[in-house]
């Protein structure tokens, strides 16, 4: 089966990349994953998440349960040898989740500085699905310019926007908002959250206590 590749940046919101990884295992799909050096640090910071635990194979189910070693294969970001730096390489799909703007910019530049770069190359020059999951705010205009060139390549930009529409109420409904955003560009299936099926609302009315 082919993989899906997930690549995790330094953006803050790293607790999508790892929903999102937990949730293909939990599929039973299989998943080529990069953690770049600067999200290990957000990794420790956000989610006490060590550094060990995410750059060896053998700690992976520490953090995704025991079927870990069974559907992930870890990358280094260093590692230009991988297979998933060819085009030839096949792959299901790829999502950079969150995405720092630096991560963003060299993707629409073409720059393969690190193997997340030269991944998110390959998927565009082969017409293969890519999600980029922004999270940064303000934006501005180099940012905006960067995901205009990006969005008419064809690739996806699901910007770390979560909505509260389908009765959300906690930070978990919301994380599992946004992978469900990125599961459906990626043509996934998924139960992760109600989909909107039309509510009737009642009118609103301003009373005033005279």
């Amino acid at each position: 089966m082919k993989p899906y590749i997930v690549a995790v940046t330094g953006a803050s919101g790293v607790i999508y990349g790892i929903k999102l990884v937990q949730a293909l295992i939990d599929m039973e799909r299989d998943v080529a994953l990069v953690v770049s050096e600067q999200a290990r640090v957000v990794l420790q910071e956000e989610m006490a998440i060590s550094s060990q635990d995410i750059v060896h194979p053998e700690n992976l189910h520490r953090i995704f349960g025991s079927s870990a070693s069974r559907y992930i294969t870890l990358y280094s970001p260093k590692d230009f040898t991988a297979p998933i730096a060819s085009g030839s390489y096949p792959v299901e799909g790829m999502a950079v989740i969150p995405c720092t703007m630096g991560t963003l910019g060299a993707i629409a530049c073409g720059t393969s500085q690190n193997l997340i770069h030269r991944a998110a190359d390959c998927a565009i020059k082969e017409g293969r699905k890519l999600v980029l999951v922004p999270r940064e705010t303000p934006l501005n205009s180099i940012h905006l310019e960067n995901m205009l060139k990006l969005s008419r390549l064809g690739v996806s930009m699901v910007a770390a926007m979560p909505a509260f529409y389908s009765g959300e109420k906690s930070v978990e409904d919301m994380v599992n908002f946004m992978v469900g955003k990125v599961l459906d560009q990626l043509g996934i299936v998924h139960a992760l959250y109600p989909r909107w099926t039309g509510k009737k609302i009642e009118p609103f009315t301003l009373t005033e206590n005279l």
